[in-house]
């Protein structure tokens, strides 16, 4: 009897090791494509110097799909498009963000060291979570309680328009996405993310707003 069951064991390990490595390939896969994606429709935006609009428009209609749209096609192969959709809007959005900083006599600097600055960040935090393969998910509750009270500050600086308000929530957001970059991929090796189209846009997310926030710091610190 304990033979059969360590037989059975094993062959549940087997298959769920291979369902997570599975998801782990799709996944990255397709955060790769939605990146490249999102630098195409990002270059797009820049070389039609779409007007400063565009970012919040973009914005609003990427989190629409994403908030009603996703769950109901995330299992289907049309999810598939919307990821594409979302993560192209998102870039689209980036293009008139991007101008501004080009305008500046350093500004190609800034975003180059913005971009490497995320990839750093990304790449360190998910190599430590597949490595180590801890469980992450106690940070969930204290990421989600901080993502509320960064997004009420956030809004009541719309008003203030206080440039200490607007570091100090900059720089929590990178706190922020780099919690939630262990927390997602830790529920992907442990097994509590099956389905590799939600898991790309969370990853997808965290390196977005990593990145806005990383170049809004950069900028302030070289006093542009």
């Amino acid at each position: 009897m304990s033979r059969e069951t360590d037989v059975l064991d094993t062959q549940n390990y087997d298959v769920s090791g291979v369902a997570v490595n599975k998801v782990l390939r799709n996944t990255y896969a397709l955060l790769a494509m939605t990146l490249v994606f999102s630098a195409l429709t990002a270059a797009a935006s820049i070389f039609l110097n779409m007007p400063p609009m565009t970012y919040l428009i973009c914005i609003g209609v990427a989190m629409a799909l994403m908030w009603f749209v996703m769950p109901k096609v995330a299992n289907s192969a049309s999810g598939l498009g919307v990821v594409f959709l979302i993560t192209g809007l998102l870039g689209f959005g980036l293009g008139p963000i991007l101008n501004q900083y080009l305008a500046l006599q350093n500004g190609g600097q800034l975003i180059a060291t913005s971009l490497g600055g995320t990839g750093v960040i990304f790449f360190a935090l998910s190599a430590y979570a597949l490595t180590s393969k801890r469980d992450f998910s106690f940070l969930g509750g204290m990421l989600f309680v901080g993502f509320m009270v960064v997004l009420v500050a956030a809004l009541a600086n719309i008003f203030l328009q206080l440039p200490a308000m607007s570091l100090m929530i900059s720089s929590v957001v990178i706190l922020l996405m780099s919690g939630f970059i262990l927390f997602d991929t830790s529920r992907i090796v442990n097994g509590g993310e099956r389905n590799y189209i939600m898991a790309t846009i969370g990853l997808y997310m965290t390196i977005f707003n990593v990145f806005i926030h990383l170049l809004h710091l950069l900028g302030f610190a070289s006093d542009d």
